[in-house]
């Protein structure tokens, strides 16, 4: 049974892309690996912005500087 996690940062993610993100990866393991779509679990975490650092910062810092 495959298990993905994707981590995400929470940044206005469609409930649309997340099910695009489950169906496609679930898919890549059928594809490439032969796995049976009915038992492959795909999680998304979405993690916030203060929550996720980049290079010694923050990602909400690191957007605020675009």
């Amino acid at each position: 049974m495959p298990y993905v996690n994707i981590k995400i940062t929470d940044e206005n993610v469609t409930k649309d892309q997340k099910l695009k993100l489950i169906q496609g990866v679930t898919q890549l393991l059928v594809d490439v690996l032969g796995k049976n779509p009915a038992t492959t679990v795909v999680v998304i975490d979405e993690v916030h912005t203060d929550n996720w650092g980049i290079g010694g910062k923050c990602v909400t810092e690191l957007r605020t500087r675009k």
